[in-house]
């Protein structure tokens, strides 16, 4: 089985989750989605297979959530995405997609649902 993991090195949730990972023998594709930003089509598939809306994806802190004024409910599902495209820092993390589905692995655990 092959994983995918949506990482970011400085996030210490995201360094734990692809610890688990391993720690298991998964074979990983590791995306530093800062450096390499998933395209907006990836982005809406990730959300399908975890069942959460692109405001639910949105990282909040840390990152241009407040100076962009993403709490407006003036922005569509479409907006936000793109927002997410053009500024990778504003996806949560990590994300983790296998072929049982994706999970945004918040709390760590949550990558136990999809091995």
């Amino acid at each position: 089985m092959t994983v995918t993991i949506y990482h970011n090195p400085a996030c210490g949730t995201s360094r734990n989750v692809l610890g688990m990972l391993r720690e298991r023998g998964v074979e990983l594709n590791v995306v530093e989605y800062l450096k390499t930003p998933p395209s907006a089509a990836k982005l809406k598939s990730l959300l399908a297979l975890m069942g959460i809306s692109a405001r639910e994806l949105l990282r909040k802190r840390g990152g241009p959530y407040e100076e962009l004024n993403l709490d407006d409910p003036k922005w569509s599902e479409a907006d936000l995405i793109d927002f997410m495209v053009k500024r990778p820092l504003l996806i949560e993390r990590p994300i983790v997609e296998t072929p049982k589905g994706a999970r945004l692995c918040r709390p760590k655990e949550k990558v136990l649902e999809i091995l």
